[in-house]
């Protein structure tokens, strides 16, 4: 699906509405055909970014298999929500792995269809950043390393939030969390730890890699369609907000998703074989404190001694981002926010 630019009309209204955009151009949740992967009722918090996420993903590579697809899911937050025994919300073959092996389980569902002869039938495998980053990473390396024909999607709300809000390896600088407390000279998790997963997809070189958000719908439904394009092993890191963990009012997160893009925190890029071959371009970069301040994971940053120090090296890890993936649209005239005096 080639990009469409949404022009907004009706300012201050709601009404964007994929009307305005070209048949072809909608989006799998405004067609009447979509295969609602993830259907209602299920338990989610409101507004759980990780539930929107897994139900535009898995509709998106639904439509791009022609509804011949199997999920694999690991222990945390969606399975839970969505598996509540005896109940579940899912509506394609579904299976429910541990917490740390759910891309082994891929593994072997990919090498039965394979020795069957089902070369239509493609797998998918979730997980959340804990069983993504952290208990699954081995599990996830070694699918990696072998090529298997899998498309691995983590779902990253930076903590293990299913469990009540424990640090995980993709958990932010100075947030806090249940075991990053907000005390001491350096508050929150410390700078310098945890991992950057994408990158590691990318050092790996397998066939393709991407990042995306909840708010960029779009762009997350033609990155998953396009890895369903590939086979091999295939890898999208998409951020999903949760107002639970992250202390934000639970109608900010597509605006919390959008501000995480537009202040370089987290970019947005494709890379096929260990080369980075897109990016997704800002066109104004905002300070990461207009991202920060509404999450009451930092509240410790503004009050009741602000802390000016951690929010200039939170910047400082923005602007590298930025200029490492040449993110600024106009980059050779344009300055980073935290160039001055840094």
């Amino acid at each position: 699906m080639d990009d469409q630019q949404v022009k907004f009309y009706q300012v201050g209204s709601f009404a964007v509405g994929n009307r305005l955009l070209d048949g072809g151009k909608h989006t799998v949740q405004a067609d009447r055909a979509r295969s609602n992967s993830l259907t209602s009722g299920h338990r989610a918090c409101q507004g759980c970014g990780e539930a929107l996420g897994a139900r535009y993903a898995l509709d998106a590579a639904m439509r791009a298999t022609e509804g011949r697809l199997i999920a694999a899911n690991a222990t945390g937050c969606l399975e839970v929500f969505s598996t509540p025994y005896p109940e579940t919300s899912w509506q394609i073959p579904w299976l429910h792995s541990l917490f740390g092996n759910a891309p082994a389980i891929a593994t072997g569902m990919a090498a039965a269809l394979k020795v069957k002869g089902r070369s239509d039938i493609r797998v998918v495998s979730q997980a959340g950043d804990g069983g993504t980053v952290d208990i699954g990473f081995g599990c996830l390396s070694g699918m990696f390393e072998r090529n298997d024909d899998v498309l691995f999607i983590c779902y990253d709300n930076e903590a293990y939030m299913n469990t009540g809000v424990q640090r995980s390896g993709a958990t932010p600088p100075a947030a806090r969390t249940a075991t990053t407390e907000a005390v001491g000279a350096e508050p929150g998790n410390v700078f310098g730890q945890g991992k950057n997963m994408p990158l590691l997809a990318v050092a790996h070189e397998i066939p393709y890699v991407a990042t995306a958000t909840v708010a960029e719908l779009h762009d997350l439904e033609r990155k998953v369609e396009k890895a369903m394009s590939f086979r091999g092993a295939r890898y999208i890191h998409i951020l999903v907000p949760c107002p639970l963990g992250w202390g934000s009012a639970t109608s900010d997160t597509v605006r919390l998703a959008r501000l995480a893009c537009e202040t370089g925190v987290f970019p947005l890029f494709e890379a096929e074989n260990g080369e980075i071959t897109a990016t997704s371009k800002i066109r104004h970069q905002v300070p990461v404190e207009e991202y920060l301040r509404p999450q009451g994971r930092y509240k410790h940053l503004f009050t009741p001694t602000p802390r000016p120090e951690i929010l200039k090296k939170i910047q400082q890890l923005a602007d590298r981002n930025i200029a490492r993936f040449g993110l600024l649209a106009g980059s050779d005239e344009a300055e980073l926010v935290g160039a001055e005096g840094s």
